[in-house]
C-alpha cells in the first residue's frame, strides 16, 4: 500500500515539474520549531514584484502522511503558480506518521503559521492574510487547519486531542488561516474504501493514528475536518479529479456538501478524467486557485 501511494505521488511530481519556475528572493530551511529537526523546516519565497509586504499562502505536500521532508515537492506542485500570482509562498515540512502519531502533523502546520505571523516583518509577509493549500494528505491538513481556527483542544466522547499543540516558541501568535484550497484531500477516514467503509491496518490512516480505523472511531472523528466545521470558518475551494484512484472522489463530494451547509464553500470543481494529480493539475485549476486566493485576500 505504501509503495503504491508513493508511486502515485511520484507521478504527480514528474507531472508538476513541467510547469514554469520562479525563484525570486527566498529563505530556505528556516526552522519554525527551534529544534533543528529537518521535519520542522520551511522555505519562504517572495515574488519578483517590489512591494512593502506580500500576502502569503502556505503549501503542504501530499505523502499519505509518510513524508517529512518534501516541501520542495509542495512548492513545485502549487507554490510556483501562487508566486507568479503575487503571493509570498511558504512551503513547509511536517512530521511523518512514523515520526509521531496524529495530531503531531496538524500541530506542526499550526506552529509554522505562528512562526510566519511572529516573524512577518522580517520576511516581508503581510500577516493580515495567510491562505493555505495542499494536495492529497496535504489537502487534508490544509482543510483541517481551516476548520480548526481557534480550536485548542477538542473532545469527542472520551477522546481528547490537542489540536493547537505547543511546537515552537511563538505561542501568542495566531495560527488561523484566511482561505483554503483543498486538492483531493482525504476527509472521512471511515469512508476511504470507495466511501463504503474504512480501510484496514495497512492503510496510511491506520499508521497515522497507530490503530485500526474501524476500532478507533473517536480518533478517526478527530482526524476529520468536518468534525470542527462551523459558519465562522474561512471560505474553501475544493478540487478533485473524477478518476482519482487513490483518494475517492466522493471524499470531496461529502466535504463540499458539509462546507456548503455551513456557508463556507466558494466552489467545488470536479475535473473530468482527473487523476491523483495528473489532469487534475492543469492551467484552468491553477488559475482558479490563484483567483480564489486573490478574491479572498481583497475582502
Amino acid at each position: 500500500m505504501k509503495r503504491i501511494l508513493l508511486t502515485a505521488l511520484l507521478t504527480v511530481y514528474c507531472f508538476v515539474t513541467s510547469f514554469g519556475q520562479s525563484n525570486e528572493r527566498q529563505w530556505l530551511n528556516l526552522n519554525y520549531a527551534g529544534d533543528e529537526k529537518e521535519y520542522h523546516n520551511l522555505d519562504i519565497y517572495l515574488p519578483s514584484t517590489d512591494e512593502p509586504a506580500y500576502k502569503a499562502i502556505v503549501v503542504i505536500y501530499g505523502s499519505a502522511w509518510f513524508g517529512n521532508n518534501m516541501k520542495q515537492f509542495a512548492y513545485d506542485a502549487l507554490g510556483k503558480q501562487l508566486l507568479e500570482g503575487g503571493f509570498a509562498v511558504i512551503a513547509i515540512n511536517h512530521r511523518a506518521s512514523s515520526d509521531a502519531p496524529y495530531p503531531a502533523q496538524i500541530n506542526d502546520v499550526k506552529a509554522a503559521i505562528r512562526f510566519i505571523r511572529a516573524n512577518a516583518s522580517l520576511y516581508k509577509i503581510d500577516a493580515s492574510f495567510i491562505g493555505i493549500t495542499g494536495f492529497s494528505s496535504g489537502g487534508h491538513l490544509a482543510s483541517l487547519a481551516g476548520t480548526t481556527n481557534g480550536v485548542k483542544e477538542y473532545t469527542l466522547n472520551n477522546t481528547t486531542v490537542d489540536i493547537e499543540g505547543n511546537v515552537g516558541i511563538h505561542h501568542s501568535a495566531s495560527s488561523a488561516v484566511n482561505a483554503v484550497v483543498d486538492w483531493f484531500g482525504p476527509i472521512d477516514m471511515m469512508l476511504m474504501d470507495e466511501c463504503k467503509g474504512p480501510k484496514g491496518n495497512d492503510s496510511p490512516e491506520a499508521a497515522l493514528i497507530r490503530g485500526n480505523p474501524a476500532d478507533n472511531p473517536d480518533m478517526i472523528g478527530l482526524l476529520n475536518p468536518i468534525t470542527f466545521l462551523d459558519e465562522a470558518d474561512p471560505q474553501f475551494l475544493v478540487i478533485h479529479g473524477a478518476a482519482d484512484n487513490v483518494v475517492p472522489h466522493c471524499q470531496s463530494e461529502l466535504f463540499s456538501a458539509a462546507l456548503k451547509e455551513k456557508g463556507v464553500l466558494k466552489q467545488f470543481i470536479t475535473v473530468p478524467e482527473g487523476q491523483h494529480g495528473p489532469v487534475t493539475f492543469n492551467e484552468h485549476t491553477f488559475e482558479t486557485m490563484v483567483r480564489f486566493f486573490k478574491e479572498e485576500a481583497e475582502k
